[in-house]
């Protein structure tokens, strides 16, 4: 067998690759073909995690802030931005060649592995809907364009990833929406990564246009939406797909507290849906009842997107004074409903004039 470093065993230098930065890896990638081999395999990113060398990475859709408030009205232009919790950095993404003038407005960002999909959305430069796909790779740094999302085009869609790397499994699933006639959609579909396929799903039991998802428990839960016939009134009812059993649950009724827009819905680690709402970070607890497990900053006005992982939250939204761009970070594993939620422990995230631009998404990796 090969030497991974020349002198060194590979278990060795399988350490000493591991703990570089993720930022890093494009340039491990070009350097031979066998540590691109060790950087692709499964095993290397199972022991970065189990080590706690993996790093988390939150990826929002953000547009470019005009710092010098120009005189004359700017086009707004959206990037893809990256915000690396452990050390607080915040940096651009490289642009993809085939999106000259930025990411598509509303499109749907999906993490799965090291790797992030870019599904659909509105032409900055038109408004008109797309069914492209692209894939952006952390280790090598590189775009690719992934097989265009079936008919018919779609806006406003759930979308969520499905990873297991140990199953080979990497699949983003994408269901609802609207049509190019404002119609709701019922149908789903789902996007093997690695194949590069769509196949399509059985329809849901109902319409649901600008429903959001998430994936709990191994399963691909739909939340909320509307019917064409009730535009704008959002239910609180939810559907479940099970992949092992290739269909649909029943209906669930009065899933979500609220019938609103649930863009605010995450999947924690412990198995639990939780959702910022109001002045309150709250958790679904069996049975259904929902519990307040922490109260928002003070300083937050309005939450506009929230992401988790490994039992952390990391809410995003409009300062209550000002209107500036404000983000925290809430311990999950240290916060329950037995927890005083005025006593929540949130860590500020400074956000940098640069990237106090408009939020339209948001999805997060650990690479």
């Amino acid at each position: 067998m090969e030497d991974l470093i020349p002198g060194l065993t590979n278990d060795v230098a399988r350490e000493c690759l591991a703990r570089v930065p993720f930022i890093a890896f494009p340039t491990l990638c070009s350097v031979c073909k066998l540590w691109r081999q060790e950087l692709r395999d499964p095993t290397f990113h199972r022991f970065r995690k189990s080590t706690g060398i993996a790093q988390p990475v939150v990826v929002v859709v953000q547009s470019v802030p005009d710092i010098a408030q120009s005189a004359r009205p700017r086009p707004v232009v959206y990037r893809l931005v990256i915000f690396e919790p452990a050390t607080g950095v915040w940096s651009s993404l490289p642009p993809s060649p085939d999106l000259p003038f930025g990411p598509p407005l509303f499109c749907r960002l999906a993490a799965v592995g090291t790797e992030l999909v870019v599904v659909g959305g509105w032409e900055p430069r038109n408004w008109a809907t797309t069914d492209k796909v692209h894939v952006y790779d952390f280790l090598t740094g590189e775009w690719r364009r992934g097989s265009p999302l079936p008919d018919p085009l779609r806006s406003f869609f759930a979308c969520a990833a499905m990873h297991g790397s140990d199953k080979g499994c990497r699949v983003v699933y994408v269901a609802g929406g609207h049509d190019e006639n404002k119609n709701a959609l019922r149908s789903a579909f789902a996007y093997d990564v690695t194949g590069d396929s769509w196949k399509p799903l059985p329809d849901m039991a109902r319409e649901r246009d600008e429903c959001c998802a998430v994936i709990l428990r191994g399963k691909f839960l739909v939340l909320g939406g509307y019917s064409t016939e009730a535009q704008g009134m959002f239910s609180r009812s939810a559907e479940v797909f099970d992949a092992t059993a290739g269909s649909w649950g029943p209906v669930e009724e009065a899933v979500l507290e609220k019938a609103a827009w649930p863009v605010t819905c995450v999947a924690g680690e412990d198995g639990r849906m939780y959702q910022c709402t109001g002045k309150e970070v709250i958790v679904r607890l069996e049975g259904g009842a929902w519990a307040t497990v922490a109260e928002l900053p003070g300083e937050m006005r309005l939450v506009l997107n929230a992401v988790a992982w490994e039992g952390k939250l990391m809410v995003m939204g409009l300062e209550r004074s000002g209107g500036s761009l404000v983000a925290n970070i809430l311990d999950m594993k240290a916060t329950t409903t037995m927890t005083t939620p005025a006593s929540a422990s949130w860590r500020k995230v400074e956000v940098p004039p640069e990237y106090q631009g408009r939020l339209l998404g948001v999805c997060c990796l650990v690479i």
